[in-house]
Parts: C-alpha cells; sequence; structure tokens
C-alpha cells in the first residue's frame, strides 16, 4: 500500500514541532530539504527509483548535521542520524558490496535478504554503523527495517515509513515505549532526545 504523503509530511511537522520545543538541540540539526537533482543523483546512484517516502523525507530534510561523538544531538529516529544522499549512496554501496561478496564466495543464502540486498535504501545510521532503511523489493516496497550488524537477520519494525512516524510521534508525547521495539524516549540535558532499552520489555 503506498503511503498517503501529505500525512507523512504532517506527521514529520508534527516531529519538527515536538523537537523545537522540547529537544531544540535534535531540531537545529535538521539540514534543509534537497533539490530535485540531488534525488535525481540518488537515483542514478542506486540504479533504481526510490520510494515516494523517500522522496518526502529528502524533500523535507537532506539529512541532519552529523555527530562526532554520542553527547551529540541528531540522532532522534531511535538513536539514528538522518542521512544525506551522499551518505545513502555510501551506505547502499556498503550493502552491495557485502552482497557481491557473499555471491563471489558462495554465501549468498546467508546474506542476501537478511543482513545485506541491493534494494534496501538506509535512511538514517547510529553511531555505531547500524542502519535504518526502506525496502525496495517489489513484495516489499516501503517496509522500515533495521539492520544491526550484531544480529543474524535484519528486523522489519514498520510496514510503511508514515506509521513509523505515528508511531515515534506518539512515543515521545506520551513519553512512551515504541510499538515496534522495546525504546523509551527521554530527553538529556533539555536539548537532544534519547531512546533508552524498555526495562519491561527487555
Amino acid at each position: 500500500m503506498a503511503t498517503d504523503i501529505a500525512d507523512l509530511v504532517e506527521l514529520w511537522c508534527r516531529l519538527e514541532n515536538w523537537l523545537a520545543e522540547h529537544a531544540p538541540g535534535d531540531y537545529e540539526s535538521l539540514l534543509p530539504g534537497g533539490s530535485e537533482g540531488d534525488i535525481e543523483r540518488l537515483e542514478v546512484g542506486l540504479g533504481f527509483s526510490v520510494h515516494e517516502d523517500m522522496r518526502a523525507l529528502l524533500r523535507l530534510h537532506n539529512g541532519v548535521t552529523m555527530r562526532g561523538a554520542s553527547t551529540e544531538p541528531g540522532a532522534f529516529l531511535l538513536g539514528y542520524s538522518l542521512l544525506d544522499v551522499d551518505g545513502i549512496l555510501a551506505a547502499h554501496r556498503d550493502l552491495a558490496s557485502m552482497v557481491d561478496d557473499a555471491r563471489n564466495e558462495g554465501e549468498e543464502d546467508l546474506v542476501v535478504g537478511r543482513i545485506a540486498d541491493n534494494q534496501w535504501v538506509p535512511f538514517a545510521q547510529n553511531i555505531c554503523g547500524d542502519l535504518l532503511f526502506v525496502d525496495h523489493r517489489y513484495l516489499r516496497a516501503g517496509e522500515v527495517g533495521e539492520i544491526s550488524f550484531g544480529d543474524p537477520d535484519y528486523r522489519i519494525l514498520w510496514p510503511r515509513m508514515d506509521l513509523m512516524m505515528a508511531d515515534l510521534c506518539n512515543s515521545i508525547e506520551a513519553r512512551t515505549p515504541v510499538t515496534a521495539v522495546p525504546r523509551v524516549p527521554s530527553v538529556h540535558e533539555g536539548r537532544m532526545l534519547e531512546w533508552q532499552v524498555s526495562v519491561a520489555q527487555g
């Protein structure tokens, strides 16, 4: 099912308004939206068209000011920082390289569609290198997944990005765990959003 982009934009604005009031460091880390030329460059680099959710996100913000340390703001998406077009392309090249290596070594079944895939387009990365991505495979197009390189398989977190944003907005406004993962939001030093593992679920 395709996402209603107007709803997605509205949800991003809701998140931004909350950040501006409660976590100004995170809000200030947001970079301006990318141009149509940026998106075209991304698609040329990927070799395929990006999902409308990715287009909507990049038009709003072409990433954030990247953090040099975990004490710096900008990782308000479950501890992940939004990537710009160059960051997306670099992260995707890493995944594609993993796929190529697995195929060359006869380990395709262990890697492709499990811990890496050419059709996964990262949009956020944490300080450890783990990724959030939008799946572009035909039967899973638009799903939001998480790659943790310490785990043997990726996880589907949300079937669409608008559902991700609604979940995150509800969580930060009520200070309750996100439904997809056992993580609870808190504001650190009145300037940045942090996500702690929920003791009740973990």
